[in-house]
């Protein structure tokens, strides 16, 4: 069964590609056929001028076509696409998912934080880690970002925040929206278990390939700190040469790592795992599970 899922952020576009084969074990087996990343950056029109203008839309719906065109050469069976932060706020974010699915017949879905968040939670990455922790799920995107917090496996709090590395970057945060965030987290990511932040999102991805950490093992908030400090002091243009990523991940990199240093000194945790999981990743469990119910 090949599946495929549209995530159309704050910063980027995303297409997922995954073949399911069902196994001899109980879980299926998912395997990614392709990923395909286009810096769309919404966000920077819509967080200063509420709408996407003109030459971004027309980036939005020749991205929207490459991707169609991607899902016939796969031959996919099923696909969900989905919008964020970004779509939600723009005037007219409606009437351009309306254009896609006119001229291309892909239906876009503007969700919720919430949705956002279970969507996380729905890659199911959690399910193989130790029981005698609780944990809290971190999404940062450009626009907001998502916590879930999980205790004896079942969810006890979630929430999305309109804090997102893009808005930092534009200077879009005002000291009301911290202060809330700190005073939700003080108030409800409480356990008597130790917790472990489990954090997704591109950003957090690539301190982690930088950290040379092993896959499946926890990276220390310490190093995190000491790498914004570092890297919090060098241009846009010096952090492309001397970490060798692009311009659109250079300069949201610190606001997205200010955002997570922020959550782990609230939250005294000490230790974040960062697996391979997204908002597309949680798309593409979403629609096997969906059908698994018909």
């Amino acid at each position: 069964m090949i599946l495929a899922a549209i995530d159309i952020g704050s910063n980027a576009a995303r297409l997922l590609i995954n073949e399911v084969k069902k196994t001899s074990a109980k879980k299926p087996e998912f395997i990614k056929l392709n990923l395909l990343r286009i810096p769309l950056r919404l966000g920077m029109d819509v967080f200063s001028n509420q709408k996407i203008g003109n030459e971004r839309k027309k980036m939005i719906l020749n991205c929207m076509k490459i991707f169609s065109d991607l899902m016939k050469i796969y031959k996919v069976e099923h696909y969900r696409a989905c919008a964020t932060s970004a779509m939600r706020e723009a005037k007219n974010g409606k009437s351009i998912v309306k254009e896609i699915r006119k001229t291309l017949g892909i239906h876009i879905e503007i969700i919720s934080g919430d949705e956002e968040a279970a969507l996380v939670y729905e890659s199911q990455a959690a399910e193989d880690l130790d029981k005698n922790f609780a944990y809290l799920y971190i999404d940062v995107g450009g626009g907001s970002t998502e916590l879930t917090f999980y205790e004896n496996e079942k969810m006890k709090y979630k929430q999305s925040f309109n804090i997102g590395a893009i808005r930092l970057l534009k200077n879009l945060v005002k000291n009301e929206q911290w202060k809330e965030m700190k005073n939700e987290i003080k108030k409800n990511i409480v356990s008597k278990k130790p917790v472990i932040a489990i954090g997704s999102g591109g950003n957090i991805n690539k301190l982690f390939s930088l950290s040379k950490t092993k896959d499946g093992k926890p990276m220390s908030t310490s190093y995190l700190k000491k790498f914004l400090k570092e890297t919090a002091s060098l241009s846009v243009d010096e952090r492309m040469e001397k970490y060798d990523i692009r311009e659109d991940r250079a300069d949201v990199l610190v606001p997205a790592l200010e955002i997570y240093a922020k959550i782990l000194l609230w939250s005294k945790i000490r230790k974040i795992y960062v697996p391979k999981i997204s908002v597309a990743d949680g798309l593409i469990h979403n629609i096997y599970n969906q059908l698994l119910k018909r």
